[in-house]
């Protein structure tokens, strides 16, 4: 699996994409109770009973192998995550023992001394060998290791085989024929988006961004300054905010939607085609338009080339607060196992981080194609610094998205004062 240079020098100092609460000092409670209720926030998805299932099966054999221990797990919407880590941060009376979190969040969540240093435990796992060398950097910060990668994943293009076949279209090979092709549905059949957009989507529409040259930010090394105001970048944007109106996804109903949204409209039926990912797969598979649909990689702006997509995925995380460390240890390990992501990859189709282990899943669905050639293609990252924390919190994206196709600014207006906000962000953290 190729990927791009930046995404491996970034991936050991990987910023935050949630809010970053204010924490300081040492959080640990000293305690390390062998009996008692673990508590585990983990990530709903669009379609959460495959994933509940999976974990469930976990949560069992663990709390068969430990008498007196009971779990509770909570799942937490993924568009307030910010708020209740936040929260759960700064009271540590409030907070899990264990947590999902994107794994853009490693180094601001380090950073404001939310997370356990597990260094010495990983190492100890005998399953930690295999785990794919940029999963295990993204848990990773100044060489000491905050977690356990819990799946991988990017996005590719989901389209309807049975409108495309009617009105006689092929899956577009380029963003321009992406947006003419969706036109051209919504012309044909009004009651679809020919693409499900989001104002709301920053990772469905930071493809468009990078496919055009474009860049969030320059820099390295804790030190970084916007670029989302360049021509390149505002090319991109241009580009996906032209998918809003009543040609294709009408803004008064899609300026908010994020990526479940979309995810969600193409599902029902409601939409021709979708950004979704590997881990969207489930989802869509339990709607409407199971056995209608079909996969291919977003398309950048060349004919036949793919855009680069953001290189995303979950870890697993023990809250330095926990007064049950190795329990929680223990599970973490567990829901992290390769037999556990395997259950959780046949469940909701969330790819491993194990590298044995996603090989044998490609080899056996071939729906994961489109998806391994993104990776082969080419992946980004968003800026290596915890103010990415601050501008992901601030909806800075959204914001800049959503004001230019509400039409209250033009894009050049609407980018730099998001590279300003991006800017001061960035300052803030020196």
């Amino acid at each position: 699996m190729k990927l791009s240079v930046r995404l491996v020098a970034l991936a050991a100092v990987i910023a935050t994409a949630a809010c970053a609460p204010q924490t300081s000092g040492d959080s640990s409670s000293g305690k390390d109770e062998k009996t008692g209720t673990l508590r585990v926030w983990l990530f709903r998805e669009v379609n959460n009973a495959p994933k509940e299932k999976a974990v469930e099966s976990v949560v069992a054999g663990f709390e068969k192998a430990h008498d007196g221990t009971e779990v509770t797990v909570e799942y937490i919407p993924v568009e307030t995550r910010a708020e209740r880590i936040k929260a759960a941060f700064n009271d540590p009376k409030s907070a899990p023992d264990l947590v999902e979190y994107g794994n853009t969040d490693t180094a601001g969540y380090v950073k404001d001394g939310g997370l356990a240093d597990i260094t010495e435990e990983f190492g100890a796992w005998d399953e930690a060998k295999d785990t794919d060398p940029t999963a295990r950097q993204s848990v990773t910060v100044d060489g000491r290791i905050y977690g356990a990668p819990y799946f991988v994943g990017v996005r590719a293009l989901y389209y309807r085989t049975d409108v495309f076949g009617e009105l006689g279209l092929e899956p577009p090979a380029s963003q321009a024929e992406l947006i003419s092709t969706a036109r051209q549905i919504r012309a044909a059949k009004p009651d679809l988006y020919g693409i499900a957009v989001g104002g709301a989507y920053t990772y469905g529409a930071m493809p468009f961004l990078w496919a055009h040259g474009g860049e969030l930010a320059t820099g390295k090394g804790g030190s970084y300054a916007s670029a989302i105001d360049t021509p390149a970048a505002r090319k991109g944007i241009e580009a996906y905010t032209s998918l809003f109106g009543d040609d294709n996804c009408p803004a008064a109903k899609c300026a908010g939607m994020g990526g479940n949204d979309t995810v969600t409209a193409f599902a029902s039926g409601k939409a021709a085609m979708a950004i979704g990912g590997d881990f969207s797969h489930a989802a869509i598979e339990a709607g409407t338009v199971k056995g209608k649909y079909a996969v291919v990689p977003l398309p950048g702006v060349k004919p036949g080339s793919i855009a680069p997509a953001f290189a995303g995925g979950n870890n697993l995380g023990v809250l330095k607060s926990t007064s049950h460390r190795t329990l929680a240890v223990d599970l973490m390990r567990r829901l992290a196992s390769k037999k556990a992501q395997g259950e959780l990859f046949d469940a909701m189709g969330f790819l491993p981080t194990f590298s044995d282990v996603r090989q044998q899943v490609a080899a056996k669905e071939p729906f994961l194609k489109p998806f391994v050639e993104t990776l082969a293609a080419d992946t980004e990252f968003v800026p290596a610094s915890p103010a990415w924390a601050q501008i992901d919190a601030s909806l800075v994206l959204p914001t800049m998205f959503q004001e230019v196709v509400s039409g209250r600014k033009d894009v050049d207006a609407a980018a730099e004062d998001a590279s300003k906000k991006m800017n001061e962000a960035f300052g803030s953290v020196g």
